[in-house]
């Protein structure tokens, strides 16, 4: 017998999955936020995208409406958002592919994807599942291929500071409010790793990462 997905749910409690998109919405700047990632990334037409732990399909069904001609994918480890997910991608008419699996045992093949985003899920995973889920993005992205996250950051100012203290055991996004989701990155293999820009949120510094995988090198051909 295939053995149930272990994971985090939504706002940490099934009964809050519900109301995970009014909530989002009033902790975060989300439309800001996941406009802002978007753009960021520079999607090309005919290109394919994974949106890791999609949630309820915000994010995922902003970037098919912004880029029709992209391919995208959601996967997210919770059945119960992806009901929801699918719900809001069959009311507005968008073709998605929606499916359920671990971000840290991606069921995709090497080099599948041009980019791959992650909002607000990383602070749900241990600091071993954040380091495997950026290997396995890594893994699944083409060469060239970009990495997009948005979550908690490091505070800039000493107001976020105080809010970071008070949530910092909050879940797993200690290592998060450190500054450590760069050094995550470059250990995967990442290069050119940058904060594209930061939020003030009621929880503390929400951050944009972008990262690059590298081309890899072509080996020269020896003529004779």
């Amino acid at each position: 017998m295939k053995k149930p997905l272990r994971y985090i749910p939504a706002f940490h409690f099934h009964w809050l999955t519900r109301w995970y998109d009014p909530m989002m919405r009033l902790f975060f700047p989300e439309e800001a936020l996941k406009t802002a990632l978007i753009a960021q990334a520079d999607i090309q037409p005919g290109q394919s995208v994974l949106d890791i732990g999609c949630g309820t399909g915000t994010l995922t069904l902003m970037i098919k409406q912004a880029h029709p001609n992209a391919t995208v994918c959601g996967l997210d480890v919770d059945s119960e958002v992806l009901d929801i997910a699918r719900r809001k991608t069959e009311e507005a008419g968008e073709i998605i592919i929606l499916q359920q699996g671990s971000a840290t045992c991606l069921p995709y093949a090497d080099e599948s994807f041009d980019h791959v985003f992650a909002s607000l899920m990383l602070h749900h995973l241990t600091r071993q599942d954040k380091q495997q889920m950026l290997r396995e993005a890594f893994r699944v992205l083409q060469p060239g291929g970009k990495l997009h996250v948005a979550d908690f950051g490091k505070p800039h100012d000493s107001v976020m500071w105080l809010i970071s203290w008070l949530v910092r055991w909050f879940e797993e996004v200690h290592d998060n409010i450190l500054g450590l989701l760069p050094v995550y990155m470059a250990d995967a293999g990442f290069h050119s790793m940058e904060e594209a820009t930061c939020y003030r949120t009621v929880l503390g510094t929400v951050a944009l990462y972008r990262a690059d995988k590298p081309i890899k090198s072509r080996k020269k051909v020896n003529s004779g």
